[in-house]
């Protein structure tokens, strides 16, 4: 899996992500504080999606895409804290092997 957070996303990176998850420019995620990417198989991205919902207050969106590789990229929004929190608990569970 890749990870990458954005704090405090540009008006045209929400738009970028907002046309590619589906949501049309004028309805934006609540909190737009963070951002967190994260990229993998699909198995995986389901996995991380369920683990960061469970852990902290966050929204999880599918961002849609063509890659060649099957690889599938989720979006995780909320305040910073929250969004670092979500993600180092994704790196945790998923190396531990922890089941859900």
């Amino acid at each position: 899996m890749e990870f990458r957070i954005i704090k405090s996303p540009s008006e045209g990176t929400i738009d970028i992500l907002m046309r590619r998850i589906g949501l049309g420019t004028n309805k934006k995620m609540d909190c737009s504080d963070a951002v967190g990417l994260v990229q993998g198989r699909m198995i995986e991205m389901i996995y991380a999606a369920d683990i960061a919902e469970k852990a902290v207050g966050v929204t999880v969106a599918d961002v849609r895409g063509s890659c060649p590789q099957n690889m599938i990229l989720i979006a995780i929004f909320g305040d910073t804290a929250s969004v670092e929190a979500a993600m180092q608990q994704i790196k945790r569970k998923s190396e531990e092997g922890i089941v859900i």
